[in-house]
């Protein structure tokens, strides 16, 4: 009954149009001053300490290092680069748009801001080269969402955030802990290669069957000096993965090492960023950052709420006690989080849905590295249907194109992803294989 009020009084003040962060705070808030003897002072002292995390920090720094990298020139080197390497094959320059997404993805850790660098150079180059608008959309908007699943992922940092500190128990009653932000990330690497080899093999498909245009075949002295000009950017995954890898610093560290990284490069080295365009990436990013935190305060209360009121625990015993395995349970949450997307963007549904999810998850045997994935693919769907993804919306103001038109142009590729989406939900050894290899499980 509770978890219905809850539920209910945030979905009533969504219905209204307020914005989901103050939607949440009121929520709680009500249930807690109406409901509840919890004293004023846990509440101030909850949103306090919401975001009194260290590993929180790597949000803000991720972002501002994706807007350099935007803004600095380094996507359209990238695109050079993936050109010269799979042109000349069907559909090439949609070829080369879904590897340089799958580049950029590996050093932004955003999906929009993959749409935007990429999107905004290679879309018109495709339209002037004879591809249908359609066709060079629905490649872009699709292959953007690879930035949330190839590491370093924004995402993937709030999905261990929200469940950390969660006090869960598996099948046999022993203690489960939430999965590790530098485990995700190795997690995320075999997941995301494949999506972007399965979303590359439909553009190929299609590019084949409709006799869209290829690309002269680029010799290997072109493919040389297309990586050496786009090899100061690649190195940003070199540094970044590695080093957390290697255990030379947290992700955390790394995400400020990017920042820092992202800057030297796109002002000293490539000079397409000036003095004058620093304080703008600057405040951009901190936009940003700030509407982020501000969900994730509002979403550790409302966990904070949940977890007082025991719904989680609830929740996990009448699943086991309905006599529901892991196969019918992540069914629901499949179904479940694809209909959260389509009121909801992927930071609110991760920060609202995984502290009630992960225990039952927890008590099903499921392991959170796999949930965590399964979690992060969902969300890559919902960024491409709508009617909030935000890919879409992204997609739309630089393609001039309506989100009707946009929404069939991707129906191939987001068939491709749903396909994945089941594969990845049942074939747990895809996303554990790497990480229990490295010893990391």
């Amino acid at each position: 009954m509770n978890a219905a009020i809850i539920f209910g009084l945030l979905i009533a003040l969504m219905l209204t149009g307020m914005p989901i962060s103050i939607a949440l705070g009121l929520s709680v808030l009500t249930f807690l001053f109406t409901m509840t003897t919890v004293p004023i002072e846990a509440v101030a002292l909850k949103l306090f300490t919401g975001i009194e995390n260290f590993e929180i920090m790597a949000i803000p720094f991720f972002i501002l290092s994706g807007n350099f990298l935007t803004h600095g020139g380094v996507a359209r080197r990238m695109i050079n680069f993936a050109t010269s390497m799979v042109g000349h094959w069907h559909g090439g320059l949609g070829l080369a748009g879904v590897m340089a997404c799958a580049l950029f993805a590996a050093i932004s850790g955003s999906s929009p801001a993959t749409v935007v660098a990429i999107g905004s150079i290679i879309l018109p180059a495709m339209v002037a080269q004879g591809f249908p608008k359609r066709f060079g959309a629905g490649v872009i908007t699709t292959s953007g969402a690879l930035g949330i699943l190839i590491p370093p992922s924004i995402v993937m940092v709030m999905y261990s955030v929200a469940t950390s500190g969660a006090v869960v128990t598996g099948p046999d009653g022993q203690r489960v802990s939430s999965a590790s932000i530098s485990t995700l990330f190795v997690a995320g690497v075999i997941p995301g290669l494949m999506l972007a080899a399965l979303l590359g093999f439909t553009t190929w498909y299609r590019a084949r069957k409709f006799g869209y245009p290829r690309m002269p075949k680029a010799s290997w002295r072109e493919r040389w000096v297309a990586f050496r000009k786009s090899v100061w950017g690649l190195l940003l995954i070199v540094l970044v993965l590695g080093g957390i890898y290697s255990g030379a610093f947290t992700p955390t560290e790394a995400a400020a090492v990017s920042a820092v990284y992202a800057f030297v490069i796109a002002l000293f080295v490539y000079r397409d960023l000036t003095w004058r365009d620093v304080p703008r990436v600057l405040l951009d990013s901190a936009n940003m950052s700030a509407m982020l935190l501000y969900i994730i305060t509002n979403a550790v209360l409302f966990s904070f709420l949940m977890t007082s009121e025991q719904i989680p625990q609830a929740m996990a015993s009448w699943i086991t006690g309905a006599g529901l395995n892991w196969v019918v349970f992540l069914l629901i949450v499949n179904i479940l989080l694809l209909v959260a997307g389509n009121v909801m963007e992927p930071s609110s549904i991760v920060l609202i849905m995984a502290p009630i999810l992960f225990p039952i998850a927890a008590k099903l045997g499921i392991d959170p590295v796999h949930f965590g994935i399964l979690i992060v693919v969902n969300m890559e769907v919902g960024m491409c249907h709508p009617p909030v993804g935000l890919n879409l919306y992204v997609a739309s103001g630089i393609t001039r194109m309506g989100i009707t038109e946009l929404t069939i142009a991707v129906w191939p590729w987001l068939l491709t992803m749903l396909i994945f989406l089941v594969v990845v939900t049942y074939v747990p050894a895809i996303s554990l294989w790497l990480p229990r290899m490295l010893g990391m499980m």
